[in-house]
């Protein structure tokens, strides 16, 4: 059954990824990214696809923008129905050369901003008696991460949130799980390792016990699952996609 799905950070990487596969398996995607070029070309290779998607301007650290863009979404396409809270930032540092500010943003983009998506588009998947969260996590947020100690923290910060959404809705229809990517080939990695050069990709790659990083499509087919009505006896539940790296 087509639905109508909402993926945040949907212009590039894992977000246009998993955008791509929802798409591909009929749903109506829109595309939420703070970078509208980016927004429009996932739109167009969506209906290069066939599919049927909008891009919507989205800043996730602004409630007004958020609240605009699922409004939005119920205008052009219908009720969100499935949720993926993908929208993401960080910049590798040591913890002592981080500040308030630098928190501040981790915060707001990696964790607030999937408690605003989340409080925007939860209701009326309660109301309607079916719906699906996955939210994006990291293995930073399972097992920790040098030089992303906030992020790691806001990333272990979404697992929980997730498990006690899970909770509050299980007898609604609606799941709630997290998906969480080890070292994946995307632009925000190489944003990320920015000024650790190649060493710090060779030694993530050398980490992965596949002997690889992970690729968009990895998470995105993990996601769609979650997504899916096959998935409806799941939930709470937090699955790493790394090649093996995090086990436990």
């Amino acid at each position: 059954m087509a639905r109508v799905a909402f993926v945040t950070g949907a212009g590039r990487g894992i977000g246009r990824a998993i955008a791509l596969r929802l798409a591909e398996l009929g749903d109506a995607v829109a595309v939420g990214d703070i970078r509208a070029d980016d927004a429009a070309e996932t739109v167009t290779a969506i209906e290069e696809l066939g599919g049927r998607a909008v891009a919507l301007p989205l800043d996730v650290t602004d409630g007004g923008s958020v609240t605009n863009a699922v409004e939005e979404t119920l205008g052009l396409l219908g009720p969100v129905e499935i949720l993926v809270n993908n929208a993401g930032w960080d910049e590798m540092r040591p913890f002592v050369e981080t500040d308030e500010p630098f928190w501040d943003r981790v915060i707001e983009v990696n964790y607030k901003g999937c408690l605003r998506m989340t409080r925007a588009t939860l209701p009326d998947m309660i109301d309607k008696g079916w719906g699906r969260i996955v939210n994006i996590g990291s293995d930073a947020g399972r097992v920790g991460s040098s030089f992303e100690s906030v992020y790691s923290g806001a990333k272990g910060a979404v697992i929980a949130f997730t498990k006690t959404i899970a909770r509050e809705a299980a007898r609604t229809g609606v799941t709630a799980n997290t998906v969480c990517p080890g070292p994946t080939d995307t632009p925000m990695l190489a944003e990320v390792a920015r000024g650790q050069g190649e060493k710090i990709i060779d030694a993530m790659t050398r980490a992965v016990p596949m002997k690889r990083l992970g690729m968009p499509e990895d998470v995105a087919h993990a996601v769609s699952f979650f997504a899916s009505d096959e998935s409806h006896f799941i939930t709470g539940q937090t699955l790493s996609v790394s090649g093996g790296l995090t086990m436990a």
